[in-house]
């Protein structure tokens, strides 16, 4: 249920979960007194030891770097207190050009919102936990599958999409082995090919994502995966031939004739079907 005040404030609620090598940030959004929403930020890379010291670092970032004033809400509350409290609220207060106050001992309604920002923390992080196991345990699959000597540390996923036939789109989503790695994702509109022409699409697609790589833009794949079967696959086969890139693994996925989930074919560049 929500926690709703009749108070008027605009503020963000921020509570940091810490477990083994895991941490979310939780923010309730609360405007005008009422809870608009709440995202979870799970941060990749930390150099703070502490939650304290992660939350300082989260509200650096995401408050003086990347908002601008307006963004910024007249109070910030947070599941511990700070020891540099007093310059992050000064530097909010700059660039806000209005008063902006930094608090973690509140009582109340502000209490509830708190401790409810904190309970959503931890039920996301075990979530988030529980998921990037799950992914590491698919990968070790897929190596053991592939009888590859090492896991996978990237793969890219390439697909063609049409709309009635046309407005053709390819869109390429990628996986770590801790799962979906959303910032890397791309979508491609397709040009001056025959609609419905899946074959040209892919052609295109790898070329536009291989010329990147070639000016230094993206990383190289361990394994490229291709929505299709060995007519999409030679086409690939041939991209990665033009520049050079033969021993890329190469995989493609055919859909049944169902095109149910479990039922598809997969095929490796050599023409071998699993």
């Amino acid at each position: 249920d929500q926690v709703v005040a009749n108070q008027g404030e605009d503020a963000d609620v921020l509570a940091v979960a810490m477990q083994n090598a895991g941490v979310c940030v939780h923010v309730i959004t609360v405007r005008a007194g009422r809870i608009l929403g709440s995202k979870n930020y799970f941060p990749r890379h930390r150099l703070a030891s502490t939650a304290d010291e992660l939350l300082s670092d989260f509200i650096s970032q995401s408050y003086l770097s990347e908002q601008g004033g307006d963004a910024l809400p007249a109070e910030l509350i947070v599941s511990h207190a700070l020891d540099d409290v007093e310059a992050l609220a000064e530097a909010m207060t700059f660039v806000a050009g209005r008063k902006v106050r930094l608090v973690n001992r509140v009582r109340g309604h502000r209490a509830k919102w708190l401790t409810l920002a904190a309970t959503n923390a931890s039920e996301a992080l075990g979530a988030h936990l529980a998921s990037k196991q799950n992914s590491k345990k698919r990968i070790a699959l897929l190596r053991d599958a592939l009888g590859l000597e090492s896991l996978p540390e990237r793969i890219e996923c390439f697909d063609i999409s049409h709309t009635g036939g046309e407005g053709t789109v390819g869109s390429c989503v990628v996986f770590d082995a801790e799962g979906a790695v959303k910032n890397d994702y791309r979508r491609f509109n397709i040009e001056g090919i025959t609609a419905g022409d899946d074959y040209a699409a892919t052609e295109q697609v790898l070329t536009r994502r291989f010329e990147r790589l070639n000016k230094g833009e993206g990383k190289l794949p361990d394994i490229l995966l291709i929505d299709g079967g060995k007519g999409q696959l030679t086409q690939a086969a041939n991209v990665l031939a033009r520049f050079e890139l033969d021993s890329l693994l190469l995989l493609g996925i055919a859909k049944g004739i169902s095109r149910r989930a479990g039922q598809e074919t997969l095929f490796l560049k050599e023409g071998e079907r699993f």
